[in-house]
């Protein structure tokens, strides 16, 4: 897999477990979806990160994810 599309699917999740994590607090239960999505975008931001070399800087992930974006649109 190629690790600008980890790198994306892992911010993306990361944004998707926020609700989750919102939701589970508010109703005072356990954040048990959103913990685990959480942990598997952290491990896969890591992931695509230490494999790829040089790693990513903060200010190219934008970037990165519009190239894949656009790769899957064309």
């Amino acid at each position: 897999m190629d690790t600008d599309l980890v790198l994306t699917i892992g911010v993306v999740l990361a944004a998707l477990s926020v609700p989750s994590l919102l939701a589970a607090w508010t109703e005072s239960r356990a954040p048990r979806i959103g913990a685990v999505m959480v942990i598997a975008a952290f491990a896969m931001i890591v992931a695509a990160t230490l494999r790829r070399p040089g790693g990513y800087g903060v200010t190219e992930i934008p970037s990165v994810m519009l190239d894949v974006f656009a790769r899957l649109i064309s």
